[in-house]
């Protein structure tokens, strides 16, 4: 058989940047790579060196020097730029350079107060690692990114001078660098705390899986149970990504590694080109809500709420379930319509033997699920399941760990660690600008009684906060600023469950990658299709349905997110895995069991399984009553068709 008709392989690692570097740059990389690893286990774990162990502000600064550099040298200046050029080296030695500096000097930054610069070097110091923070925060998101940073940071200059809500309490240059960079409410507070503590181990974990292959056993893995189905391409695709996802916690880098081999396959079958692409923009968006190993957002919301990420996944397990439940109703649906057949049996791994070669994986995906809800290790789970997935991977010669995957393992840890820093620790600039001044007390009282009190009014600024800070790329910024703003607002207002506005601010913060006008997860996927970015980028929204209404379901009830009684929860989540179906039966025109549905109908069934799905028993009843007579006269209508024929 033409190879052309298979899937392919998902390729690791082929990061044109990283591979452009000389030889010499490779092994400063990996090597710094190693020791913040090793760094980080004798941190975690409180291991002794000559009787001394390392304390908190050490460890962050030497985890700064460690990964800091190597931001510089894998995310380009220019779009596409391969090759280093000085002024890549120069930051990189400035970073770890004052990292070490700053390191053997916490005594004095915890003792004498560098949150007040003492001079003009301690000063100079400060000023130039804030402008390296911004630095690498363009690299990765673009001027967006460095301009909410670079402003809301600077905001303490003028806050006192601001009218109304914007009123706050304004700090000298020299103080606000001072906080970002050596206080506790700054650079080493919460943002080294998410990364270097919370999030690291599992992006260890998650390097480890897919440089032993994990990616490629989960394609497979879904081949061989979804594969032959109608529109079986698709569901592989929904399924593929968002085991990719959870492990990569990248949308993008999930599009790309997912999509090139599902966004084939999918139009060979039949799909539209904008069709295959918008299935993998929502599929591969979506993973980074799914636990066991979720995007780094979850991370900044344990972070944030002092709440272990146990109890994050937890609450994440069934939104997550809805919304990929919901993708592959549509995708059935639309298959079922447009009579798309599955992939030949020849082109499907079999199931058994899949699992045989692949079964490390789901053991230790299970070892960690266990050590983090039963055990409750907390953060020593991802560094037990890593040091287990190293042993058991030599029962099998297809995940045995060589030499050379061992240094592929090394420098994706790198590359997943600079990346994260680049993303979350430019936050303190955020914290800072808003914490300091004292307008995120200020924004919740003036929410309040702008909106009357009305806590629907104050989920819907928070939404569309989400979405334009979302759309540019500005999850943990649009996080952070609704988390001190909007949340305490709406839990006083509406007296709601505080975990649950908080998920509620994190799906929404997602909504802006796959929603018009700028959609760069759907356009991404665009990219790999062949299809028109916008029009994509609108199927997209519409496969993606269940994620713009199920967040004010759980945060209304949230027993759909189990924090109310189980029984509750159980039969929340049947009447909306029902009303999923009926929406996406309206939004693609086939319901199961029941056929083609008539243009009609699919105006009413809509409602019906919004109505049945909203968590609430009358409303229930209702879009019961109301699904089963449009049903009714779908077959009556049916009916008389073939008699009259």
């Amino acid at each position: 058989m033409d190879n052309d008709s298979k899937f392919k392989t998902i390729e690791q690692g082929d990061d044109p940047r990283y591979e452009a570097l000389p030889i010499y740059l490779k092994i400063t990389f990996l090597t710094l790579t190693f020791l913040g690893v090793i760094l980080s286990v004798f941190f975690i774990f409180s291991i002794r060196v000559k009787g001394l162990v390392i304390n908190e502000i050490t460890y962050y600064y030497l985890f700064l020097a460690a990964f800091m550099p190597g931001s510089f040298l894998i995310l380009p200046a220019r779009s596409g730029g391969k090759k280093i050029l000085w002024y890549d080296l120069l930051a990189a030695a400035l970073g770890f350079g004052i990292a070490i500096y700053l390191a053997f000097h916490e005594y004095e930054i915890r003792q004498l107060g560098w949150s007040r610069p003492p001079n003009a070097f301690i000063l100079a110091l400060a000023a130039i690692y804030a402008l390296l923070l911004l630095e690498i925060s363009r690299r990765l998101a673009g001027w967006a990114f460095v301009g909410v940073s670079a402003v809301v940071g600077l905001y303490p200059l003028i806050a006192e001078y601001m009218p109304g809500l914007f009123y706050g309490k304004s700090f000298t240059l020299s103080r606000i660098l001072g906080r970002n960079i050596y206080g506790y409410d700054g650079l080493i507070g919460l943002p080294c705390q998410v990364v270097a503590q919370l999030l690291l181990g599992f992006l260890i974990f998650a390097a480890l899986l897919i440089a032993s292959g994990a990616g490629n056993f989960f394609l497979n893995l879904s081949l061989s149970i979804l594969g032959k189905y109608r529109g079986g391409p698709a569901k592989v695709a929904v399924l593929a990504s968002a085991f990719f996802g959870s492990l990569s916690g990248n949308p993008m880098a999930n599009i790309v590694g997912t999509g090139s081999v599902t966004i084939p396959t999918m139009k060979r079958t039949g799909f539209s080109a904008k069709y295959a692409a918008a299935i993998e923009a929502c599929a591969s968006s979506g993973g980074i809500i799914m636990p066991p190993v979720m995007g780094a957002l979850a991370f900044v919301m344990a972070g944030f709420l002092g709440v272990d990420y146990a109890v994050i996944m937890v609450i994440a397990i069934v939104p997550s379930f809805l919304y990929f439940f919901g993708l592959l109703m549509q995708v059935d649906s639309y298959a079922a319509r447009c009579k798309l057949q599955g992939l030949s049996q020849d082109e499907i791994p079999p199931f058994w033997d899949t699992l045989k070669k692949g079964w490390p994986f789901i053991i230790i995906l299970a070892f960690l699920v266990w050590g983090l809800v039963y055990m409750k290790w907390a953060l020593y789970t991802p560094y037990y399941a890593s040091v287990l997935m190293i042993i058991i991977s030599f029962a099998n010669k297809d995940t045995r760990f060589t030499p050379k995957k061992m240094v592929d393992a090394v420098a994706t840890i790198g590359k997943l660690v600079c990346q994260t820093c680049a993303a979350i620790l430019p936050m303190t600039f955020v914290l800072v600008g808003v914490v300091s001044t004292g307008i995120s007390g200020a924004f919740t009282s003036t929410l309040i009684h702008a909106t009357g009190g009305n806590v629907f009014l104050i989920l819907l600024v928070g939404v569309f906060a989400s979405y334009i800070l979302g759309m540019a790329g500005l999850v943990v910024p649009a996080y952070l600023f609704l988390a001190l703003s909007m949340a305490p607002a709406a839990i006083k207002a509406g007296d709601l469950n505080v975990l649950a506005v908080h998920m509620f601010i994190v799906y929404y913060a997602l909504i802006g990658g796959i929603t018009p006008p700028v959609a760069p997860g759907a356009f991404v996927a665009a990219t790999l299709s062949g299809s028109k970015p916008m029009a994509t980028a609108f199927t997209a929204a519409r496969l993606g349905i269940v994620l713009y209404f199920i967040p004010f379901f759980f945060v209304f009830n949230p027993a759909l997110i189990f924090q109310g009684p189980i029984i509750e929860s159980v039969y929340l989540i049947a009447f909306c895995v029902v009303g999923i179906t009926l929406i996406a039966a309206s939004l693609q025109g086939y319901l199961l069991f029941v056929g083609d549905l008539p243009f009609w109908s699919r105006f009413l069934i809509g409602p019906a399984g919004f109505l049945i799905a909203f968590p609430e028993w009358k409303s229930a009843l209702a879009g019961a009553v109301l699904g089963m007579l449009t049903i009714m006269a779908v077959y009556a209508a049916r009916k008389k068709k073939v008699a009259v024929a």
